[in-house]
């Protein structure tokens, strides 16, 4: 008998904001090639690495403990949502992040815009380490950011499993946005009933975790709320 697949740990967040017609939610479009879900809009997301349970520069207060406590885990909770500051930032060029003087990181200057456009790409290409990013400039991840929404498990018989934690996070002003153009080709900010019609429409394919998300996020009038 064959073994059952074990799923991978995985992270993905919902971006919101205000836009002019109501809530919008940040979509990529993954690359019409890739192994999983190819062509399919999606959050921004993906594997949790090693690494990430070791990360230095958060919150001392926002223990493995404490993250673990949030998603009734026995332990290891913190490395979900490293993993999500670390994805958002390699996807969509967002990072959810203060610096030493306190301030969030916004990338408002070219100087800083070009040096983080930098990191991001030697992020994505293996060149460089988050921990790395974090270290050089001394930032504090901002991981309280980060709310638990969901969780899903993609069930038995698949070709690549993966056990996915979603969380939501409000959008702030003064970042990218922009799909990484390598695992994702597209990027776009929807009122959550908007892609739901596409994908009715055919226009646009969306999974099932991502179509349930975007049907419960289309009953909220604003990004707060």
């Amino acid at each position: 008998m064959a073994s059952v697949l074990e799923p991978r740990p995985a992270a993905t967040v919902l971006l919101v904001r205000d836009g002019e017609t109501g809530v919008e939610v940040l979509m990529l479009r993954r690359n019409l090639n890739s192994d999983f879900v190819g062509g399919a809009y999606v959050f921004p997301g993906g594997s949790v690495d090693s690494a990430d349970a070791d990360i230095e520069g958060g919150d001392a207060d926002f223990t493995d403990d404490h993250a673990s406590r949030r998603l009734a885990l026995p332990a290891g909770g913190l490395a979900y949502y490293v993993a999500c500051l670390r994805e958002v930032f390699e996807e969509s060029g967002l990072l959810l992040a203060t610096t030493s003087q306190g301030q969030y990181v916004t990338f408002s200057d070219a100087a800083t815009r070009d040096r983080f456009a930098d990191y991001r790409r030697e992020l994505n290409e293996g060149r460089r380490s988050f921990r790395d990013i974090v270290a050089r400039e001394e930032l504090q991840l901002d991981l309280r950011a980060l709310e638990y929404y969901s969780h899903w498990v993609t069930p038995p018989g698949q070709l690549r499993r993966y056990d996915t934690w979603f969380f939501v996070a409000h959008a702030p002003a003064g970042h990218t946005y922009e799909h990484d153009a390598v695992e994702t080709v597209a990027s776009v900010w929807w009122r959550p009933a908007d892609a739901i019609a596409a994908n009715d429409r055919g226009e646009i394919d969306l999974i099932l975790p991502t179509r349930r998300s975007l049907e419960a996020l289309a009953a909220f009038t604003d990004a707060a709320s």
